[in-house]
């Protein structure tokens, strides 16, 4: 189905935002890049955030240290009730407000690029930024280079890394970050999801998008055209299926780097785990298995054989105990653990030696069993379709 006048149409000039968000406002102006940014258009970027007022400052002045300056920052306040606008607005960043808003931050985002796209030339591009997550200064002059590099490249993503504080729970957190991004880098920037921390899209790419939901070449979320599938749990997992299935690659390239919140407690840990973990399955059903979407269900099978296999270790642990009164454990088990400690110690070499001893030691075990049966859980919440919850 092809596109309306309004989505194939850039105005000569900028204009003001209007419609959806209700009232022009002077803050959606996209300016004109500087000659020397020119030969990669313009760069937008759209920060949805809800009551982000403890870290939106240190988000947008991040970007204005930037090689490679954005040409315009838009914070997309959704039903905020604390300062994050006012803030956001002195920071230097140009703010609007969502309008009658349920769909969290893929609502939000969908509501900012049905004004703000239309606007954009083919080569421009949007970079999409979680509220709480604070760009290196390299990351779009990275991004940029890469996209150019390679047409059928649909998104550049980052590479994250954990913030200071949240405790132990933190550290943990940091630690799995770390991890994955030494994945990320000796894969070459392959990568599984296009991380919703930060991204960025050519222009054309995301009318790509809206193209194939509008045709039914992929779901259609809601069915009203929007970018981002309202529907889902992981709106970032689910943009990364729609992508690869337009046959478009992702990925993350070692100069998109950044720092992004960790979770302060054990709850709010839970609570997002829970629908990462519910809203990548959801998203294998939602688009069945295709050649995209094999080795997600591959990864998904290896989850359960390793949750099973932690059972059987778990249960080794308990039989041998109520049998002989003390560990016994088989000569597998002990190597297995051998291997894992091992595998702990060389994946945590970005944190130090310190650290990487600390790691043999195997105090991380307790962590991983938690994530374990968060995904546990979350395979029951979806095979008994329980409400989900952000």
């Amino acid at each position: 189905m092809p596109y309306s006048s309004a989505i194939l149409q850039a105005p000569a000039r900028s204009e003001g935002i209007s419609g959806e968000y209700g009232g022009s406002h002077d803050a959606a102006v996209i300016a004109e890049p500087s000659p020397e940014h020119s030969v990669h258009g313009r760069v937008v970027v759209l920060i949805p955030a809800h009551n982000e007022s403890e870290g939106i400052t240190e988000t947008v002045t991040a970007l204005s240290r930037q090689t490679r300056p954005p040409d315009e920052v838009l914070v997309v306040s959704d039903n905020s009730t604390d300062d994050t606008v006012e803030l956001a607005k002195r920071a230097g960043a140009n703010v609007t407000e969502t309008v009658g808003n349920s769909h969290k931050k893929a609502g939000a985002l969908n509501q900012a690029l049905s004004t703000v796209l239309p606007r954009l030339q083919e080569d421009d591009f949007v970079l999409v930024q979680d509220a709480d997550s604070v760009l290196d200064p390299e990351f779009i002059e990275s991004a940029l280079s890469h996209l150019a590099a390679d047409d059928r490249l649909g998104a550049a993503g980052g590479v994250f890394r954990g913030q200071d504080g949240g405790g132990f729970v933190g550290h943990l957190q940091r630690n799995e970050y770390a991890r994955y991004a030494r994945d990320v880098r000796r894969l070459k920037g392959k990568c599984l999801v296009v991380t919703g921390t930060a991204a960025v899209f050519r222009a054309s790419t995301l009318r790509d998008v809206q193209t194939a939901r509008l045709s039914g070449e992929i779901p259609a979320g809601d069915g009203r055209g929007g970018i981002y599938d309202t529907t889902v749990l992981t709106e970032d997992n689910e943009i990364s299926f729609a992508l690869m299935h337009l046959g478009y690659k992702i990925l993350s390239p070692k100069g998109c780097t950044l720092t992004t919140e960790v979770m302060p407690t054990w709850r709010e840990l839970w609570n997002q785990r829970l629908r990462w973990k519910r809203g990548a399955i959801e998203n294998c059903v939602q688009y069945g298995l295709t050649r995209v979407t094999a080795p997600y269900w591959g990864r998904q099978l290896l989850t359960m054989v390793g949750i099973l296999v932690t059972l059987a270790y778990l249960g080794t642990i308990i039989w041998s105990l109520a049998a002989y009164g003390s560990l016994h454990i088989h000569p597998f088990w002990l190597a297995l653990t051998g291997v894992f400690a091992l595998e702990r110690i060389i994946t945590l070499r970005d944190r130090g030696p310190v650290r990487q001893m600390i790691a043999g030691t195997l105090y991380e075990l307790p962590f991983d069993m938690f994530l374990q049966v968060c995904h546990g859980k979350a395979y029951l919440d979806s095979v008994m379709n329980r409400e989900r919850r952000w």
